[in-house]
């Protein structure tokens, strides 16, 4: 048997669901990812300007690289609601998969060299400066679509992606399966609530509800607050209305759901622990740490302005007046305009807190959202 058969097959023992190899050089849709800069898309996440040079050259920050294992894990399941309304992005629901990946990536690593079918391998689970999609792209795991993620005929766009990059040089695997395309289809440019789909793969990350309620770090614009909808944590509507995603098997015995994301409401994101380290280790192992304790408490605010709930406003009320973060406050005085405007102790309450703010942004985001909705 081939060595890059060998590979192939013991990545497929490791628990991977899909894998090949391609050149570990320069990713083929560098130009379009310069442009991508150029224009500003990448939003707040300047850390991908700032390796931008190891991007287009890979081996810079891995010298010893001469080939790329590009490997996938399916992780469809049902769509995830929290419990008396918001949404959270399916992949959230379960373990953290960095964690899931990177285990078996390393074990993997070790009996690729056990068996003497490369010399060593350093595994990368969205944490080395890699155009991931790209290269799994050129290694046959599936082709790029109208909504800037891969699809894959039999996993959609519901998989996981993870790398070895291996100091062996081999030949690059030939895709399995038929290139597949969109072909006509614009679905998911057209259901995106935002815009964020300006072109054809193009993404406008500072648009996208994924960026807007897991990378952000600072108040969101106001307009896009309310295209938030009911998103609490990242969103799937491209992901739902793509006619390939249509029908995979569910990998909820695979990732089941986390007793994190089966105890939460958006009304206990409002009453976080603010005690130290108390947020982390509620949410150990899980996607949910990423935006802290700010960023869940601002979203849950965010989407209550959206779907008022029974018995949110007194909640909202706490985080306008107490919160130690000035966006949580801010977005709770946004909520309880929108929302619940027609209290008049709601507005007052927005109105008494304007005036007591310190946080100058914030004050004057608490005045604009009570002239937004005029008089109670």
């Amino acid at each position: 048997m081939e060595r890059e058969q060998q590979i192939l097959e013991a990545a497929h023992e490791a628990g991977f669901d899909l894998a090949g190899l391609a050149p570990f050089r320069a990713p083929r849709d560098l130009d379009r990812y310069r442009a991508w800069l150029a224009a500003g898309h990448h939003a707040s996440m300047d850390w991908l300007a700032e390796v931008q040079d190891l991007l287009e050259d890979p081996r810079r920050f891995a010298p010893e690289g001469r080939t790329l294992l590009a490997v996938g894990v399916g992780h469809a399941r049902a769509a995830v609601e929290l419990e008396g309304g918001g949404r959270i992005a399916r992949y959230a629901a379960g373990r953290d998969y960095h964690n899931w990946l990177r285990k078996r990536l390393r074990k993997l690593a070790r009996t690729l060299v056990q068996r003497g079918l490369v010399g060593g391998a350093r595994s990368l689970v969205d944490d080395g400066p890699l155009m991931e999609r790209s290269h799994a792209a050129e290694a046959g795991l599936g082709f790029a679509s109208k909504a800037a993620n891969l699809l894959h005929p039999r996993f959609g766009p519901w998989f996981f992606l993870g790398e070895l990059v291996l100091d062996t040089e081999l030949t690059p695997t030939a895709p399995p399966l038929p290139a597949g395309s969109c072909g006509t289809c614009t679905a998911c440019i057209d259901a995106c609530p935002t815009g964020a789909l300006v072109a054809p793969g193009q993404l406008d990350a500072r648009r996208c509800l994924s960026w807007a309620t897991i990378e952000a770090r600072a108040p969101l614009d106001r307009e896009l607050r309310g295209q938030l909808g009911e998103w609490a944590f990242g969103c799937d509507i491209c992901s739902e209305v793509c006619p390939w995603g249509e029908g995979v098997a569910t990998q909820e015995a695979r990732f089941p759901t986390s007793p994190a994301v089966e105890g939460s409401t958006l009304l206990s994101w409002l009453r976080l622990d603010r005690r130290p380290g108390a947020f982390e280790e509620r949410f150990e192992g899980t996607p949910l740490r990423r935006p802290g304790r700010e960023g869940l408490t601002t979203n849950a605010a965010l989407v209550l302005g959206n779907r008022p709930a029974d018995g949110a406003a007194p909640a909202l009320r706490v985080v306008l007046e107490e919160d130690p973060s000035a966006r949580a406050r801010e977005a709770a005085a946004w909520s309880l305009a929108h929302g619940y405007g027609q209290d008049a102790g709601a507005r007052a309450a927005v109105e008494l807190a304007a005036a007591r703010e310190q946080d100058a942004d914030a004050a004057r985001g608490m005045r604009a959202s009570l002239d937004e909705t005029g008089p109670a």
